[in-house]
């Protein structure tokens, strides 16, 4: 944590003095207003304060002036580490002495004792420091310095383990050489209903200039909140070491009041100021929960700051309230956490007068009006000024700290400067102006001085002026000075003061293929400031700009286009669009060709003109259509802004009026769910041009359709029976009696592209043809996403079985018949039936789960064929499943005796021999007649 100290700049030549801006644990910077109502900083010679990295160095601050030739500050740190012993992050003060050069700070020992404990039945901790915050709230009346912690506790009951956060105070007085506790919540009837047990008390603290204590606790009453205030001597003089209670003299607090009050937080922030007109301060309390008025809203946080001062300088002392988190509805009508602060002018005793209009913040969570500060008449007008933070402003939430001058009519609509945090980095925000403390003199030249607390800084580094910046669209500034080929040019001027000085530069335009705004001004500005190498005056003293003085001149310049003597283009874009498909399928990668015309029938062109095509999410961009000659070949990007892809292609700089052209994208789309009946792509002409810059919307839709090539295969295509030395038996009791087995599987096979899933597949066999018994049916088993049950027919002899075959959760049954099969798909639902007629059946019944593309769900059965059945049938499973049944016909080795095979054979032979010997007879009758 660091301070720097900086010097001011003076108007002019003048001789005059300086005066100072002191930021804690950031920068610590000298300001100086002069009597011409003008001040900046100057930034030389820095001064560098050190605190414990983490401790919240700067959380609060204040001067402290021991004596009337020496002022020096405060800092409290709550989460600083002591040397108390087993306490863990009790807080501390740090004292820090002014002087150029000097860089020290140390720690301020209020209390050096750990946690302590008393003596009743046994030894019992009555009280706890750790995380106590003490030097949360930092305040100082002359030599006495009060610091608290808000959050210490202690125990409310003896022999219950239970602390309430009472909070605790010590004064340092004397020049530290006094150190006295003061605790007004550590009652004795904290834990009673109506008590203190959680108080607060220093939550919030103040001094009246006579020198009350006053604190806030916030907690009290069931956080109805409380203030109380008691003389800093009384509290001195009534300190007893030791004692955890004491009863001081004068002191006075507000009471518990009906519990509609419960909830008001009384007590949350203090300030004093006289108001009831018998000069004597009173305590000015606003409770951040009231609403006074309609604009303030509820959460508001109005009274989370309040400050006094004579801002108008009428001699009655004003009241300034600020509402950190007040909302502003925007230009879109929501609703905008900007803060605010209200400013009531006291016209008589006790009369407050609201003015209008209000000082509202413009940095949206900025938390303007967390802390005000009054500082006097920084530049001596006859009015005091203030201070109003917005600890989480500017660039990066560092923090900003604005300067409102007091007139007699309240405080200047604007700030007379703004003071950056642009030196705070850590790793929390650094809140520059959480705390704030004016109207005190630190470096003793005659003028109040401002310290800024900025707890969250790590590091300090070099303040810089606000230089004005101008951001150009796009990345290439568009035009140059001729001077430096540079987008700026900086030189140096010496002026005296009421001289006149006059100086020309040229500026040219680049090409025009190297930028691509030529719609959007060229903004020339000249920004002056002053040198800060320049050398200071015979009194030490530098120059300053009147801040009412505008340090920067801008104008504006347009490229002339081709759009007539107004310059302003106004196209006429139509967009026409075609595409290859009109349905997506289910689980398919979907190719898509969308082909578009985009014409210009505007009297000016279209700049910038860009193809603007929304992807849905279950698409993908893959290229340009390159395939067709005659469309023209695009450069596109392909880019997603928050949960939006898009594509952009580039259709002309400019897109001039007559433009026809045709072309074509490539898309997939392969995240297709079957939630979604459609998927759309919206495509839109857009240009940068201020008139007609768009096109209509054009939506493409595509229906998502599921569709599935489904089919169910028969193995093997034939089977023969009966098998060879096959014999009929007349008793079955297993299950080889009945006849030949016949196992068969059937599969059914999604060769995609969709998915299905709740299909149905139903198997049924006759149980008999022409009269005879065909199949026994024996067991069943599956593979894959199907499970099927069988009916009553299923072994219905109870045969036993073989002990090779399926488990006996698997097994079901097969019949065999003409068997027909029907299919309705409707989105992922496939049903399959089958019939069998004429007969009783039996039947399998399966339901399939979900079948991807290129998956099976497989159907074994098992069965035997009586021995008795000898017809030949064709079983037909579904419209392209044939399985013939055919039977072999007998073996005549096998079915013939042999003496009959034996008997034929002797036979043959006798007839053989018969035959031939007739043969012979006739040949020899024949030769005969022919001798004769």
């Amino acid at each position: 944590m660091r301070l720097e100290r900086f010097r001011v700049k003076t108007p002019g030549m003048a001789a005059l003095l300086a005066r100072s801006l002191l930021c804690v644990t950031g920068l610590l910077l000298t300001l100086s207003p002069p009597v011409c109502e003008a001040f900046n900083l100057d930034v030389e010679n820095p001064a560098v304060y050190s605190g414990p990295t983490g401790s919240y160095f700067g959380y609060a601050v204040d001067f402290y002036l021991a004596d009337s030739s020496s002022v020096s500050v405060v800092i409290g740190a709550p989460k600083a580490n002591t040397r108390q012993v087993n306490v863990t992050e009790g807080g501390s003060v740090f004292y820090c002495p002014w002087s150029l050069g000097h860089t020290d700070c140390h720690a301020i020992e209020f209390d050096s004792e750990g946690d302590r404990t008393v003596v009743l039945n046994k030894t019992e901790q009555v009280e706890f420091k750790s995380h106590q915050w003490f030097g949360a709230t930092v305040r100082s009346h002359g030599d006495t310095i009060l610091a608290c912690a808000p959050l210490y506790s202690w125990r409310t009951e003896q022999d219950v383990p239970r602390s309430d956060a009472t909070g605790a105070c010590y004064l340092s007085a004397r020049n530290f050489t006094k150190f006295v506790e003061y605790a007004p919540c550590r009652t004795g009837n904290c834990p009673d209903e109506g008590g203190q047990g959680y108080c607060q008390g220093g939550f919030s603290a103040d001094f009246t200039t006579d020198g009350k204590v006053v604190l806030g606790g916030p907690g009290s009453y069931f956080w109805q909140g409380q203030v109380i205030s008691a003389p800093k001597e009384d509290i001195i003089r009534s300190y007893y070491p030791g004692y955890f209670m004491q009863s001081v003299e004068r002191q006075i607090q507000t009471k518990q009041v009906q519990s509609a009050h419960d909830d008001s937080y009384q007590g949350y922030s203090v300030a004093v100021g006289e108001f009831s007109g018998d000069q004597v301060e009173g305590e000015s309390l606003k409770r951040g929960f009231i609403s006074f008025y309609d604009e303030t809203f509820m959460g508001s946080y109005f009274g989370y700051s309040v400050a006094t001062t004579d801002i108008n300088n009428d001699g009655l002392t004003d009241l300034l309230v600020g509402a950190p988190m007040f909302m502003v509805r925007g230009s879109d009508s929501r609703l905008e956490e900007m803060g605010r602060v209200y400013v009531y002018l006291q016209r008589s005793p006790l009369n407050l007068e609201l003015r209008l209009p209000h000082l509202t913040g413009t940095q949206v969570f900025g938390r303007f009006g967390s802390t005000i500060a009054p500082l006097g008449d920084l530049n001596q007008d006859g009015f005091n000024d203030v201070a109003i933070s917005c600890p989480f402003g500017g660039e990066d939430q560092r923090g900003l700290v604005y300067i409102f001058n007091g007139h007699s009519e309240g405080l200047r609509e604007k700030p007379s400067q703004v003071i950056t945090g642009q030196w705070a980095a850590g790793t929390i925000p650094a809140s520059f102006g959480f705390a704030l403390r004016g109207a005190k003199d630190l470096d003793m030249n005659g003028y109040p001085d401002l310290i800024v607390g900025a707890f969250g800084v790590d590091t300090a580094v070099e303040v810089q002026l606000d230089s004005h910046k101008h951001k150009q669209k796009g990345a290439v500034k568009r035009a140059l000075f001729l001077d430096s080929q540079q987008p700026l040019l900086q030189k140096s001027v010496s002026v005296r003061h009421g001289d006149r000085v006059c100086s020309n530069t040229k500026i040219y335009l680049r090409d025009e293929k190297e930028f691509r705004d030529k719609l959007s001004s060229i903004y020339v500005a000249l920004n002056f400031s002053l040198d800060p190498e320049a050398a200071a005056d015979s009194h030490g003293l530098r120059p300053i700009l009147n801040y009412q003085t505008t340090s920067v001149i801008e104008q504006k310049a347009q490229i002339l286009l081709d759009c007539g003597e107004d310059n302003i283009c106004v196209p006429d874009l139509k967009l026409a669009v075609s595409g290859n498909r009109k349905e997506v399928y289910l689980g398919d990668d979907n190719s898509l060709t969308l082909t578009f015309n985009a014409r210009n029938e505007g009297e000016g062109g279209a700049y910038e003109a860009e193809l603007y095509v929304v992807l849905p999410p279950e698409a993908d961009y893959s290229g340009i259509y390159r395939n067709n000659e005659s469309l023209t070949q695009l450069t596109c990007s392909y880019e997603s802004e928050n949960q939006t892809r898009y594509l952009s292609c580039d259709l002309g700089n400019p897109m001039k009026s007559g433009t026809n052209l045709w072309a074509g994208l490539r898309f997939t789309v392969p995240r297709l769910k079957d939630t979604h009946k459609t998927v759309q792509f919206e495509l839109q002409i857009r240009s940068k041009n201020e008139n007609n810059s768009h096109s209509e919307v054009v939506p493409y839709k595509l229906e998502v359709v599921v569709q599935a090539d489904v089919i169910l295969v028969s193995r093997p295509d034939k089977v023969f029976f009966p098998p060879p030395n096959w014999k009929v038996t007349k008793s079955y009791e297993v299950e080889q009696d009945v006849g030949p087995a016949v196992e068969h599987i059937y599969e059914l096979v999604n060769n995609g592209p969709s998915r299905i899933s709740h299909t149905r597949l139903e198997l049924r066999c006759p149980l008999s043809v022409q009269g005879q018994t065909l199949l026994y049916p024996l067991e069943f088993s599956t593979e894959g996403p199907i499970n099927c049950t069988s009916d009553k027919h299923m072994n219905h002899h109870r045969l036993k079985v073989s002990a090779s075959q399926a488990p006996p959760h698997l097994r079901g049954s097969l019949k065999s018949g003409a068997v027909q099969r029907e299919q309705r798909t409707d989105f992922n639902h496939t049903y399959y039936q089958t019939s069998c007629s004429n007969s009783e059946c039996w039947a399998i019944e399966c339901n399939v789960g979900l079948l991807e593309k290129g998956t099976t769900a497989v159907l074994k059965v098992r069965s035997r064929v009586w021995a008795e059945t000898f017809i030949e049938v064709s079983v037909l499973f579904g419209p392209q499943v044939v399985t013939p049944v055919v039977w072999n016909k007998p073996d005549i080795e096998n079915s013939v005796p042999l003496w009959i095979i034996i008997l034929a054979i002797l036979a043959g032979l006798l007839l053989l021999a018969l035959l031939i010997y007739v043969l012979y007879k006739v040949r020899i009758h024949i030769f005969y007649i022919t001798e004769v």
